[in-house]
């Protein structure tokens, strides 16, 4: 084994010989055995190899191999030597196997280890984008677990700050076609950075492009499949595809075959859906959905049938005034409740598709249905007054810290639940009924429509979905979308009144 000084001195030989240095072999050979030596030897050796080491190509292996040690050494300081020095590795066909040992090397729970690890493979992906790619995605697919996880993680944090003219548009088609041979078998948290990935790429973010992510969406949704409400597994790759999917939807990316598949499946179903998500209001977060998506269904086979399932689900949530008795008191022992976060779903989402059949209340019912929908309405419609007018009792007068508590804040979304409602029932005891006003979805925020814009509907099609969302089940034995549980499940959050259905009298 080679001492400092024979280190130095042979190190002394390449840097004199200038352009000769590729005919002393041996002294690089001296340098190479220093990876064998004690750690002064070793943190000579991280520096000396890789700045020799383009000079010889014969012993490429042998050097890749010495450097590797060094990354692998138990002294941290020898390790963030060599991991810093990786990158002087990375030209021509070593540069995927670089990229390789750099993603395997994110595995380490040493932060500024790991910060150097990120710091080199944003270098060589700067030199080789394409070759970077397949170093990462090989360990996506074939890695430990530990890996594949940061290495996905990587992908999703640090492709957006890479330039234009690294991400080109033969970067990005690589980034897709790698990415679908990963998402034939992801967990949902996995789905989930795979999306924000794709969805960050400029060659997708054209009316095309988004289209091409939707069909990627229903693919993994399954929607081909017999829809299993009792599965959890099911219930859960629906809504966490479903929620991907609903930002890509525009008036020229339809949601319709999502829409048809809830009406037909999953309406007829929601009593009996089970969600992997303990606290989580699922009927809601169905219904919540369905509105998002029902503002940009294209033409649809089965609008007439669509609707109709709509419409019944939505006569269970607005119930018959009760029976009076002789004297004048409720039959009843109480007043039905009214579940105004569920009807402000049902409602909008059959206000929204009605726009395409807006016959369907006339031409469609009979006079008996008809006659007794108005009457659910009306007597809703006074149940609705009443707490509107408790709720801005309540809220009256209060400004500024006043309204940021939690009790507040959930009078002020019910509030807004309990007005979208009111608006959408005046449309339709309208003769014939209207369905011309727009209204904000109550989750969803307000955005002003700038001056000069000509959207009318700007509020009732703008804004983002919820931002918490759940995440994904754990990877286990190559399984997809197994039930969330432990830190992941905790993640799916929603306002209090949501977890109830917002329920008033």
């Amino acid at each position: 084994m080679p001492t400092v000084e024979e280190l130095y001195r042979n190190y002394g030989i390449l840097a004199d010989a200038t352009e000769q240095v590729g005919q002393h072999k041996d002294a690089y050979q001296v340098i190479l055995d220093g990876v064998k030596g004690g750690t002064k030897e070793k943190r000579l050796a991280a520096q000396f190899i890789p700045k020799f080491f383009k000079h010889f190509p014969e012993l490429a292996d042998s050097a890749i191999n010495a450097q590797l040690d060094l990354c692998e050494d138990e002294d941290v300081s020898i390790r963030r030597q060599a991991i810093k020095e990786l990158p002087q590795f990375a030209t021509g066909e070593n540069l995927p196997r670089v990229a390789d040992i750099l993603t395997q090397l994110l595995q380490t729970d040493d932060s500024a280890e790991f910060n150097l690890v990120n710091n080199a493979l944003l270098s060589i992906f700067k030199m080789d984008a394409k070759g970077t790619l397949g170093g990462l995605f090989s360990q996506i697919l074939q890695g430990e677990d530990i890996v594949r996880e940061r290495a996905i993680k990587f992908l999703s944090t640090k492709l957006k700050t890479l330039p234009d003219e690294v991400l080109t548009k033969e970067v990005e088609e690589l980034i897709l076609t790698e990415s679908k041979k990963v998402l034939e078998d992801v967990t949902g948290e996995e789905f989930v950075l795979f999306m924000k990935i794709l969805s960050g790429l400029k060659s997708l973010q054209t009316v095309s492009g988004r289209q091409q992510l939707v069909e990627l969406v229903a693919e993994q949704a399954d929607l081909e499949q017999t829809f299993n409400p009792a599965d959890p597994d099911c219930v859960d790759r629906l809504l966490q595809c479903t929620r991907q999917a609903v930002p890509l939807f525009s008036k020229n990316v339809h949601s319709t075959r999502f829409v048809t598949y809830f009406c037909e499946h999953v309406l007829p179903n929601l009593s009996s859906l089970t969600t992997p998500v303990e606290g989580l209001d699922i009927q809601l977060e169905v219904l919540k959905l369905l509105a998002e998506m029902s503002s940009f269904c294209g033409d649809m086979e089965k609008l007439e049938t669509n609707l109709k399932k709509l419409f019944d689900k939505l006569l269970e949530y607005m119930p018959l005034p009760p029976e009076e008795a002789e004297n004048g008191e409720n039959a009843g022992n109480e007043e039905p409740k009214l579940q105004f976060s569920y009807v402000e779903c049902l409602l909008y989402s059959f206000h929204q598709l009605g726009r395409k059949l807006p016959d369907f209340l006339t031409a469609k019912l009979n006079a008996e249905k008809l006659k007794d929908f108005k009457i659910r309405l009306q007597y809703f419609a006074r149940g609705l007054q009443v707490y509107i007018r408790q709720l801005r009792l309540a809220l009256q007068g209060k400004t500024g810290e006043a309204l940021k508590t939690e009790e507040n804040k959930i009078k002020v979304v019910a509030l807004k639940i309990t007005n979208n409602i009111n608006v959408l029932i005046k449309d339709l005891f309208h003769i014939p009924p209207s369905y011309k006003s727009t209204v904000t979805l109550s989750w969803k925020p307000v955005q002003k429509a700038e001056m000069g814009q000509k959207r009318t509907n700007e509020d009732t099609t703008s804004g983002s979905p919820p931002k918490k969302a759940a995440a994904g089940p754990k990877r286990d034995a190559r399984q997809i979308y197994n039930p969330p549980s432990g830190k992941y499940s905790s993640n799916l959050g929603n306002f209090n009144y949501e977890r109830r259905g917002l329920q008033g009298k």
